[in-house]
């Protein structure tokens, strides 16, 4: 069994930083990849970044490139997401995911392809 608890969520002004951790409670099976899904209230959960564990490919979506990173720290089994230069429309609730199964080339979007989830934490940016 694999569990995952992010923390490190809260409120920021616009143009503040956060950062994102997510620890990754490895019992049985091993992680091909690990993203970072973002929803807000009535809308869909939608993709930021993953990485996809073996090699440390990392992926971001449009609105959060140049501002997000995500990285790994194995020896910890930590996930981390940078979140800098903070924008309103970044205000959602932030999940950390896993996927136990390799995933190709362009998977690490779509949310169906991850199959363990952690509870989420809040991120509110006000302007």
């Amino acid at each position: 069994q694999v569990q995952l608890v992010e923390s490190g969520g809260g409120s920021v002004q616009a143009g503040g930083a956060l950062r994102l951790p997510c620890a990754v409670f490895v019992y049985t099976i091993s992680l091909y990849a690990m993203g970072w899904f973002r929803q807000a209230p009535g809308k869909e959960r939608e993709p930021a970044a993953a990485i996809y564990t073996g090699g440390g490919s990392t992926y971001y979506a449009d609105f959060v490139k140049g501002r997000f990173t995500t990285a790994q720290v194995k020896a910890e089994y930590m996930l981390y997401l940078q979140m800098n230069n903070l924008k309103p429309e970044d205000t959602d609730m932030y999940y950390c995911a896993a996927a136990s199964r390799p995933l190709a080339y362009g998977d690490w979007y779509y949310l169906t392809n991850y199959n363990i989830w952690g509870q989420g934490t809040q991120v509110t940016v006000s302007s």
